[in-house]
């Protein structure tokens, strides 16, 4: 594929991909390769997953490093991190939500995931003490790795399954408690990928979601790990975010020259 026809190469912006919880830059492999074939500069932050005010100031400091337009995709957990680091960051043009949540300050995984009916996260999670910052004991939350494949990743090859039930990146109960403090889809367009078959984050959640912030949305009858199991779509809706973004920054350049 060449670069897309209303965006030279120096125009296009970068973009910006955030995990979740449980999984790591690497589930992002498939969608990295379809959209560098388009030309896109790519980055896939690896998300610390210690709690939404750190992982989206580790974020930020990222996104005030990329020179020119950003566009952002995240997926799961990844869409809190993603609604706080880009609020007011001046080159974030385009928010994608995929299989993810885009809360409202205050709002937590925990409590949205708890709105509607559907999840299987909460009954298949493992805690595992870890010694905290301040010199105590916190939580680190794993997914059981024989419900992995069927709450995670049901459409995925179930070899593949497996080892991305081995090789998940726990998430701190921090990150699943902490509420956002700023919120980017606000100010910033945005588009929702909507999985149907989602056992972690309920498509009805997703729904509502994606109507109360005004994102575009598409749905896909997919799995939680819709970016491994249907990178394809998932870069498609990537692309199509980037392609407004870029139309409607040639408008605002036609209309003050």
């Amino acid at each position: 594929m060449s670069a897309a026809p209303d965006m030279s190469a120096q125009e296009m912006p970068t973009v910006v991909l955030i995990h979740g919880a449980f999984a790591g830059s690497s589930s992002w492999n498939g969608v990295i390769a379809n959209l560098k074939r388009r030309g896109y500069p790519v980055v896939a932050v690896a998300n610390p997953l210690r709690g939404v005010q750190k992982d989206a100031a580790y974020v930020r400091a990222l996104l005030d490093s990329v020179p020119g337009p950003v566009v952002m995709a995240a997926h799961s957990y990844g869409g809190l991190v993603m609604t706080e680091a880009a609020a007011g960051a001046s080159n974030v043009k385009a928010l994608v939500y995929v299989a993810s949540v885009s809360p409202d300050v205050g709002e937590s995984v925990i409590e949205l995931v708890g709105k509607y009916p559907g999840s299987q996260l909460p009954s298949s999670i493992s805690m595992v003490p870890i010694p905290s910052d301040d010199g105590g004991t916190t939580m680190d939350q794993y997914l059981l790795q024989d419900k992995f494949p069927e709450v995670f990743a049901a459409d995925v090859d179930p070899e593949t399954a497996k080892i991305m039930a081995a090789t998940q990146r726990p998430a701190s109960a921090s990150a699943q408690e902490e509420g956002v403090t700023k919120v980017a889809w606000k100010t910033i367009p945005s588009w929702t990928l909507i999985t149907t078959q989602d056992q972690g984050i309920p498509p009805d959640l997703q729904r509502f979601l994606a109507q109360r912030a005004g994102s575009t949305t598409v749905e896909i009858a997919a799995s939680h790990a819709v970016a491994v199991s249907q990178p394809g779509p998932v870069a498609d809706l990537i692309d199509t975010a980037a392609r407004a973004t870029a139309r409607s920054m040639q408008m605002s350049k036609s209309r003050q020259g």
